[in-house]
């Protein structure tokens, strides 16, 4: 079975969600299988693993319509892309789509830092699940990020093909017990998305006096502003950015890291967390009980005081290393390895099915995996 690997959404500097995904995820997939890469800039390859390749066109090309043609070339069983908007004219093999989540159309509001003429076609297109659903249709299989997830894509109707999850992850290393840290900082990681609703962060800060709240993405000018108007002064560090080794760090020397966040698809800072068997305080979401099982402290996103009681209960003697241990415990679950076993058995079962036009011939309608 060969399997080509849309790669073309990887950054060129430094990874970010989807980015990440696509690199990790075609590194283990490639250990059980054939995997040829397709990229859109030569200077992909140095965030990628050393396999075969070909050039496709730029995604937001007014050519992505017709990149299968150049895909039929390499001759795939499977064409797996990790985001739904991949061109399908004319194709020749299997095909699977990602959809990671529905947040969009719950919180239509587009990035600031989109043009006026990006936020309003992103406003646009999460208007209806109609572009989606038309998007969707050309699949023979579905893949997203959660379990959650795909039972809110189920609920809503938005596809008959079979859905698939396939989780992030982290690359996994024994972490030795730990003792918790002397500072008493949390820590941030995301972006700034009205959803993502960080003025709780700010807020909880007024009953964590000694606190600080390490914001770690970049943050606007504006953002800085507001942001800092409703936390004591000083307890706000804003570290625009920072390294994958710096972020890790960090982690280690937290309290605990913190996401009030009212709706995700996912949440990988929770994963990064545990994995350094640092304890995760979020907001009371399924998707994060999803990911955070046990091992998380859970608040309401509507109330800073009982944010600030999470994060105080780590004080108790003892709990917070009985809090990292179980986070150790509950990463477990996320690796690499795993997401790329359940991909490549997804491939496999669609080779079970004959293709007519470019189209296999087989049940449509599929449970989650």
């Amino acid at each position: 079975m060969k399997i080509v690997f849309d790669c073309r959404y990887t950054r060129l500097e430094r990874h970010d969600g989807i980015s990440r995904y696509t690199a990790e995820l075609v590194t283990e997939l490639a250990r059980l299988t054939p995997v040829t890469m397709l990229i859109s800039d030569e200077r992909q390859l140095a965030m990628l693993p050393d396999l075969p390749w070909i050039m496709g066109t730029d995604p937001t090309s007014l050519r992505e319509p017709w990149v299968s043609l150049i895909v039929n070339r390499a001759k795939p069983d499977v064409v797996f892309t990790p985001m739904q908007m991949m061109g399908s004219c004319g194709r020749r093999y299997r095909f699977i789509l990602t959809l990671h989540d529905l947040i969009y159309y719950r919180s239509p509001t587009p990035p600031r830092e989109f043009s006026w003429a990006v936020r309003a076609g992103w406003r646009v297109y999460h208007w209806t699940y109609l572009p989606v659903r038309m998007l969707l249709r050309r699949a023979d299989a579905i893949v997203t990020g959660s379990y959650t997830t795909s039972r809110e894509i189920r609920a809503a109707g938005i596809t008959d093909r079979p859905l698939t999850v396939v989780r992030s992850a982290v690359r996994q290393e024994p972490v030795a017990p730990r003792r918790a840290p002397q500072r008493r900082e949390l820590v941030y990681m995301g972006s700034f998305m009205p959803y993502k609703n960080v003025e709780l962060i700010a807020r909880a800060l007024h009953h964590l006096p000694g606190y600080t709240a390490l914001l770690l993405s970049r943050a606007s000018e504006d953002e800085r502003r507001r942001l800092e108007a409703l936390a004591p002064v000083g307890a706000l560090v804003f570290k625009d950015g920072v390294s994958d080794e710096e972020y890790r760090e960090l982690l280690k020397g937290a309290t605990a890291l913190v996401s009030a966040s009212r709706d995700e698809g996912f949440g990988i800072p929770l994963v990064e967390a545990m994995a350094q068997g640092t304890p995760i305080v979020v907001s009371d979401i399924p998707v994060f009980h999803e990911i955070g099982g046990d091992a998380a402290g859970y608040f309401d996103p509507d109330d800073p005081a009982e944010l600030a009681a999470r994060v105080c209960e780590l004080e108790t003697p003892g709990e917070w290393e009985r809090r990292s241990e179980l986070a150790s415990q509950q990463v477990q679950e996320f690796t690499w390895e795993r997401s790329a076993r359940t991909l490549y058995e997804l491939a496999q079962e669609l080779m079970k099915h004959p293709l007519t036009r470019g189209r296999i011939r087989g049940p449509r309608r599929g449970s989650a995996r």
